[in-house]
């Protein structure tokens, strides 16, 4: 593994676990469930951990399934440059990359 991947890692863990350093969206499929199921889904993304080759092929931690009241649900990490129009140039390098977070409804994707 790359030392650029493993980077991208930690950044993504940072946004996924923290809600920190990117921008987190959510659908209107996930807000209709109300404020209690969206905070429990953002406490089950903090706490994903079942990555492995299928769902994580570059060891990103860029994606991942999981159930919450019934729902099965996705999160994204995406990667932009600083004005969101294109892909970031960099992805390892914070100073040239936002990174949005989206979760959604599967059914959504």
């Amino acid at each position: 593994m790359s030392t650029n991947t493993d980077r991208i890692r930690g950044l993504n863990d940072q946004l996924r676990q923290y809600m920190t350093g990117g921008t987190a969206l959510i659908t209107p499929g996930v807000a209709a469930l109300g404020q209690e199921a969206v905070d429990r889904i953002i406490k089950t993304v903090a706490t994903f951990d079942d990555f492995c080759h299928a769902n994580d092929p570059h060891e990103e931690h860029d994606f991942g399934a999981f159930e919450v009241d019934g729902q099965s649900l996705f999160f994204k990490i995406d990667y932009y440059d600083e004005d969101l129009k294109c892909h970031s140039p960099d992805p390892s390098d914070p100073n040239v990359t936002r990174r949005v977070i989206t979760l959604m409804l599967a059914s959504e994707y």
